[in-house]
């Protein structure tokens, strides 16, 4: 089976059930005689703008893109714990590993006030379009974060 395809096996699965796992995604993809490294299912996630919803003590894939009634700010305060602001760039700070989910969630959504992200492992640079910009951002994600 090529990419795409594979791709939209993946987006039918986690849009017919919350799955929490990689290893869940890559069982179900098995048993339809679809094999996949750990790399390459990480790769097709990133690609697909997957990210992880909390909800009731638990976690489950969700397509950024198609989050409904979510406001991207709202996801990103779900990762960041702190924001800080240097002029027009924001610097939100996650736990290990969150930086490329929120920078996921920008880049689906694509903002006008915001020009790119830089993600490292857990740290992401927001730029954004002006300092007004960026101050409005900041507000908005501090509010999620009190």
């Amino acid at each position: 089976m090529n990419k795409a395809g594979r791709h939209e096996l993946i987006k039918n699965m986690i849009h017919q059930e919350k799955i929490g796992r990689q290893t869940d995604i890559q069982k179900r993809l098995e048993s339809q005689g679809i094999i996949v490294t750990q790399t390459t299912l990480s790769r097709d996630l990133r690609e697909l703008g997957v990210i992880k919803i909390h909800e009731n003590g638990r976690s489950f894939y969700s397509l950024a893109i198609e989050e409904e009634g979510v406001n991207f700010v709202e996801l990103l305060a779900q990762y960041a714990y702190k924001v800080e602001r240097a002029s027009f760039i924001l610097v939100l700070h996650s736990d290990l590993g969150e930086a490329a989910l929120m920078a996921n969630i920008i880049d689906a959504e694509k903002p006008s006030s915001i020009l790119g992200t830089l993600a490292g492992a857990d740290t992401l640079l927001v730029i954004c379009r002006d300092e007004e910009a960026a101050q409005q951002v900041e507000a908005e994600i501090n509010h999620y974060l009190e």
